[in-house]
C-alpha cells in the first residue's frame, strides 16, 4: 500500500454509525491522522474543551490546519464534504462541486441516520414511525440498486454516499430490521466490506461490533437496547438542565 499523507487533522470519534464515517472516509483517502476516542459513557463530549470544538457536544469532530491556523469540522455530513474537498483532488472518492454526480451524490447524503437511530424504541409510535419509515427507506436503496449495474449508489465508484449509509446499513439489526428482506442493499453492505478502507475504518477507535449483534437473539438485543436507552436518557435529562 502506498505510503499515506501527512496531515494535522485529529479525529474525535466513538464507533457508532455517524462516528465511523470519518474514519472510514480517512482511510480510503489513505490519510494520516490522530484518533482521540471520546468515553462517551462519561459524557466527556460535553466537558468544556470539547464543547470548543463541537459547540453541540457530540461526536464525531475534527480539527486540522487550514492557512496556519487551526479549524474545527463537526457533523458527519460536514467532515464527510470537508475531507473530499480538500483531500480528493483527483475526485476518487467525490465529485466535481456542481457537476450532476455531485448533487445527486449530496442528495443520498441525509435520511436514513435521522429515523434509524430511533428504530430500537419498542412502543407502538415508535414502531409505526421510525422501524416502518427505515424498512421503507431501505426499500427505496434496495430498489435503486437493482436498478443501477455498477452496485455503488452514484456512478461506478465507491463515494461519500456509500460511506455515510453505510454504517446505518451495518446496524440493520439494532434497528429491528432483516437485511435478507433486502437483497441487493445486503449485497452491496457486504461488497463494501471487502474494501480494506471500510475494513479499517469501521474499528476506529474501537472494534466494531455491529455484524456479531446481527447475531444475537431478540432478547439479547432487547437487554443491550435497554442498557443504551437508559444512558442515553440519563444524558438528555443533563442536557435539559443546561
Amino acid at each position: 500500500m502506498a505510503q499515506k499523507t501527512k496531515t494535522d487533522i485529529t479525529l474525535y470519534t466513538t464507533n457508532t454509525p455517524n462516528g465511523i464515517k470519518p474514519s472510514i472516509l480517512l482511510e480510503e483517502l489513505n490519510l494520516e491522522y490522530k484518533v482521540y476516542p471520546i468515553k462517551m459513557t462519561e459524557n466527556e463530549q460535553k466537558e468544556e474543551w470539547f464543547l470548543k470544538i463541537n459547540p453541540n457536544g457530540r461526536i464525531p469532530a475534527l480539527t486540522d490546519t487550514l492557512d496556519g491556523k487551526q479549524i474545527r469540522v463537526f457533523e458527519s455530513g460536514a467532515m464527510l464534504q470537508y475531507l473530499v474537498d480538500r483531500y480528493d483532488k483527483d475526485h476518487k472518492l467525490s465529485f466535481p462541486h456542481g457537476s450532476a454526480e455531485h448533487w445527486e451524490m449530496t442528495s443520498w447524503m441525509g435520511g436514513l441516520g435521522p429515523m434509524q437511530g430511533y428504530a430500537p424504541e419498542k412502543i407502538e409510535y415508535g414502531i409505526n414511525r421510525y422501524t416502518n419509515e427505515t424498512r421503507r427507506l431501505y426499500r427505496t436503496l434496495d430498489t435503486h440498486f437493482a436498478q443501477t449495474s455498477s452496485g455503488y449508489i452514484v456512478g461506478d465508484k465507491v463515494t461519500i454516499a456509500d460511506i455515510s449509509i453505510w454504517g446505518w446499513v451495518s446496524s440493520a439489526k439494532w434497528a429491528g430490521v432483516d437485511l435478507s428482506e433486502f437483497p441487493h442493499l445486503e449485497k452491496w453492505l457486504y461488497k463494501l466490506l471487502e474494501r480494506p478502507g471500510f475494513e479499517a475504518g469501521r474499528h476506529v477507535p474501537t472494534r466494531h461490533t455491529a455484524f456479531e449483534l446481527a447475531k444475537l437473539s431478540e432478547e439479547e438485543l432487547e437487554a443491550k437496547a435497554s442498557a443504551s436507552k437508559a444512558w442515553v436518557q440519563s444524558g438528555m435529562k443533563e442536557d435539559a438542565k443546561k
